[in-house]
């Protein structure tokens, strides 16, 4: 269970961003996405850019590096990315945020595998649903 987040938050359905060791959250509007993240290890994010992104840290501590210069923030921080900044990150475990993107197709949200159980002759089968 989330240490960050409340249930309607764990609620919300998962977004699909393969990064070892995050978890996040989608809610979807729109024109945007609030993206409700957690990091359970560390994790350096390589330099990018996209639309205009606004977030607070819930817990933890980021290190971004925007258009060249290094940020620290820590718990109860924000910080704000403007549209076609270059910007790269070192997230570390145990850090949470909630973060809103201005634009509505940034993320998409994770499909859930499906499994079907069987039995027959007192044997159960799974397998995935594709």
């Amino acid at each position: 269970m989330s240490k960050a987040f409340p249930r309607p938050i764990l609620d919300l359905p998962e977004a699909d961003i393969p990064i070892n060791g995050l978890t996040a959250y989608l809610s979807q509007g729109a024109k945007h996405q609030i993206i409700f993240m957690e990091f359970s290890e560390d994790v350096e994010i390589p330099e990018h850019f996209h639309e205009s992104q606004w977030g607070i840290v819930i817990e933890g501590k980021i290190e971004l590096i925007i258009n060249g210069v290094k940020n620290i923030f820590v718990k109860g921080d924000r910080y704000y990315i403007p549209k076609d900044a270059h910007h790269s990150a070192k997230i570390y475990s145990g850090y949470a945020d909630m973060t809103f993107f201005n634009q509505s197709d940034r993320y998409k949200e994770k499909k859930q595998k499906m499994h079907k159980q069987l039995t027959i002759n007192n044997e159960w089968f799974d397998w995935e649903i594709k």
